[in-house]
């Protein structure tokens, strides 16, 4: 869409150019089949360059004259303008019909264009049919910019929304990776410059990916393993971060998959386990691109639910909701003393953002079971 000094700028369609067509054949077909067509076809020809001649007067009219008074209910004006120019095309057909109208014409002909009483009412019939047809062009034209302007504005309105959710995941995240350096400085490690590097490169990357859609998935590939390398530094556990497949070309939402990393880390090594461990797996098989984390927990099944309403995992729910709206699929299956089934939660900023960027492919599945935790994730990549 362009814009010119803030006025939107909106292309002819095709619509709209099928029917001027339509007003500029109809009045010499009717024309043509209700007094000529014993004559030949040869004199549709002029009919049709007739229309022609007056045709700019009606787009003039349909274009300006009607969104600049009907609109903006001007009507007085309009009306008046509306006489004027229904006054203009008039004489100019007549005019012209009263030059052709030789003597050497036939006289179906000859009484066609003279400029009788009968032949003025008959034109000044036709000028009213064609302004009333550009009146309903103009309403055409105005109903199907009043869309494609609801449609942007919706559009605007879903970027504003992933910007606000993106924004709520950043700030969260760095506080926890900032309290991990931070309690490396406590402890005096010798690790601590290589942190803040590491920390330096997360920040980094905040910012690059902060104004883009989507980013290469071997750029946020790159951002995990910084934020894996700094926890490695500060828990002693078993983990372990694979990725499988071809990343080459496979663009993704930033900072769609660090929430949930984020969860099973505060799940794993905030509890009192002898050997923490958590899995994750990236897997990029065709157009699919499947994100798995595994860690263990002692937490009861309650609390890892409430757990869940959290502000890093709601925001990544809100933009799963945003980027896949129609398939988008949160269950969590508890195994445990009650044997409970399925039951769905609410995860709702991650959720927004799916919705959002990834409609109809995606699916996601939380896990509950006895001491562990798993979130698969499953994408339905847009490969063109």
């Amino acid at each position: 869409m362009e814009f010119d000094n803030d006025r939107r700028i909106t292309p002819t369609r095709k619509i709209e150019i099928a029917c001027w067509f339509f007003v500029v054949l109809l009045y010499p077909s009717a024309n043509w089949l209700a007094v000529f067509y014993n004559s030949g076809i040869l004199i549709l020809p002029s009919l049709i360059l007739f229309s022609l001649l007056v045709l700019p007067a009606y787009w003039f009219y349909s274009a300006v004259v009607v969104p600049v008074l009907l609109f903006r209910q001007r009507y007085i004006f309009f009306v008046l303008i509306s006489a004027a120019i229904y006054i203009v095309v008039l004489t100019v057909l007549t005019g012209i019909y009263s030059l052709i109208a030789r003597d050497d014409l036939s006289p179906m002909q000859h009484g066609y264009f003279y400029p009788s009483p009968t032949a003025i009412i008959r034109e000044s019939l036709w000028v009213l049919v064609n302004m009333t047809f550009a009146i309903g062009i103009a309403f055409l034209k105005k109903s199907l910019d009043n869309k494609l302007m609801m449609e942007d504005l919706k559009r605007e309105t879903t970027i504003l929304r992933l910007k606000y959710l993106r924004t709520q995941v950043k700030p969260h995240f760095l506080f926890n990776t900032l309290n991990s350096v931070y309690s490396l400085s406590l402890q005096k490690s010798e690790k601590t410059p290589e942190v803040i590097i590491k920390l330096a490169d997360i920040m980094r990357y905040l910012i690059y990916a902060s104004d883009e859609q989507k980013v290469p998935l071997s750029k946020e590939i790159e951002f995990i393993e910084n934020y894996i390398e700094i926890e490695k530094v500060r828990f002693n556990a078993d983990i372990r971060f694979s990725v499988e497949g071809d990343t080459d070309g496979v663009m993704v939402e930033p900072f769609l998959f660090i929430s949930f990393i984020e969860n099973a880390f505060k799940h794993a090594l905030s509890d009192s386990f002898a050997q923490p461990f958590i899995y994750i797996t990236i897997k990029v098989k065709g157009d699919e691109l499947a994100v798995t984390v595994v860690n263990n927990t002692d937490i009861d099944l309650e609390t890892q639910a409430k757990r869940l309403n959290g502000r890093p995992i709601t925001g990544s729910k809100g933009l799963l909701e945003i980027l896949y709206p129609d398939s988008y699929a949160l269950n969590i299956i508890q195994t445990e003393k009650q044997d409970r089934k399925i039951s769905a939660i609410g995860i709702k900023n991650a959720r927004e953002r799916l919705e959002i960027l990834y409609p109809d492919s995606h699916t996601l599945d939380v896990i509950f079971s006895n001491n562990v935790f798993t979130v698969a994730l499953l994408i339905k990549l847009d490969l063109q």
